[in-house]
């Protein structure tokens, strides 16, 4: 604990980031006998030290439309600098949880990194809000495909009635479809399968099977070469396995 206290008091002279220090037992016949769970060693333990806290402004509360649906709202923070990164964003995950820290647009908040990583916004100094700032509300309808939202009773989650219709869920749902776990199509990132969607290029995945390096080289930034590829990864991604079929 005192080694602790020590490193945490020289932490802002480091010329690296550091999230806090691992005790280990020194003695090898104790660690054999310890042993390891799972994933980590029992003769091992990591002692964070409390993520740093910055003020910032909510300059926004937009809405982000996932793969199955689900509406999240993420608060646009004026950019601040939280351990080493510039924070931009940051999920309020449901209007539950805007309703419980109660965030509003202009408000000043206290933004974190949790286990210095996810920015979160840890609370409102509500001294410093700007008199008349509104509630913020879930829209009724999809900001993506103007379908209906609905909240089912005993969720906490919003969801997007529009399924493969909204172009949102459709994006997401290819980029997961040709995701690393799934079917591992190399070169199919988020910009080139937006234009896909914008473009009715691809209305379901079958459809990604149906392109051409023709189709595929009169998009942004996509030459014949790189269409020639992403046109031989999804060749290849035929010969997934039928668990990443349906993973994917």
């Amino acid at each position: 604990l005192e080694y602790y206290a020590e490193i945490g008091a020289k932490r802002d002279q480091l010329s690296f980031e550091i999230d806090g220090v691992v005790y280990k037992v020194d003695d090898y016949a104790a660690r054999d006998k310890l042993g390891f769970t799972a994933r980590a060693p029992r003769w091992a333990v990591a002692h964070k030290f409390p993520a740093r806290e910055e003020t910032t402004i909510v300059e926004n509360i937009e809405v982000q439309v996932g793969r199955t649906g689900v509406l999240t709202p993420v608060a646009v923070l004026r950019p601040v600098h939280v351990s080493g990164v510039t924070v931009t964003h940051s999920t309020l995950h449901n209007q539950d949880e805007v309703d419980r820290k109660d965030v509003r647009i202009g408000d000043t908040v206290i933004v974190r990194r949790a286990g210095d990583v996810i920015p979160e916004i840890v609370g409102v100094i509500r001294e410093k809000r700007l008199h008349g700032a509104k509630r913020w509300r879930m829209p009724p309808k999809c900001p993506s495909c103007n379908s209906e939202v609905v909240r089912e009773e005993g969720e906490a989650a919003h969801r997007c009635m529009g399924g493969l219709y909204c172009p949102a869920q459709r994006v997401r749902a290819l980029l997961h479809f040709a995701s690393r776990r799934a079917m591992d199509i190399e070169g199919l990132g988020e910009k080139l399968v937006e234009q896909l969607v914008e473009k009715q290029k691809v209305r379901t995945v079958a459809d990604l099977y149906g392109l051409t390096v023709e189709a595929l080289a009169e998009l942004e930034r996509m030459g014949e070469k790189s269409a020639e590829n992403l046109v031989a990864q999804i060749e290849k991604s035929k010969k997934a396995t039928l668990p990443r079929l349906l993973h994917a």
